[in-house]
């Protein structure tokens, strides 16, 4: 294994995985992503939609080099748009009997580490030469 190439590559196909399967489960399973949006939003059918959109175009998008900086940015985006919908799962266990409660509270952090691991594979923050002592 080269980790120069090869844990890059593993990084970006791992972020492609998790946003394939969570977009198109936006289409498969529609009404039960709906029952997670806050009553505060308007449209929930619709959000639900173009949010599986938008993960499809960032799964896609982090395979480019041309585009995997712009697809990381927008996915780093979307988890923080969607956070509102997994606080509210949290704050309404009860609503959520399948699943157990600290299950949807560890998905809170767990959304951090998503989020950083999106930046580390886009190489968002990547250091533009070297530091010098």
């Amino acid at each position: 294994m080269n980790w120069n190439t090869d844990v890059p590559k593993v990084r970006v196909w791992l972020i492609t995985l998790f946003f394939l399967l969570g977009g198109a489960a936006h289409f498969l399973i529609v009404e039960r992503f709906v029952s997670v949006m806050p009553a505060y939003l308007p449209w929930p059918r619709e959000l639900v939609l173009i949010s599986g959109v938008f993960e499809l175009l960032g799964a896609v998008g982090v395979l480019f080099a041309c585009t995997r900086r712009w697809a990381g940015c927008g996915l780093v985006l979307l988890c923080l748009a969607v956070f509102p919908a997994n606080l509210n799962m949290a704050l309404h266990a009860e609503r959520f009997n399948e699943i157990p409660a600290w299950l949807l509270y560890l998905r809170l952090p767990l959304q951090a580490l998503i989020i950083l691991h999106i930046v580390w594979a886009t190489e968002l923050l990547r250091w533009r030469g070297k530091v010098s002592a």
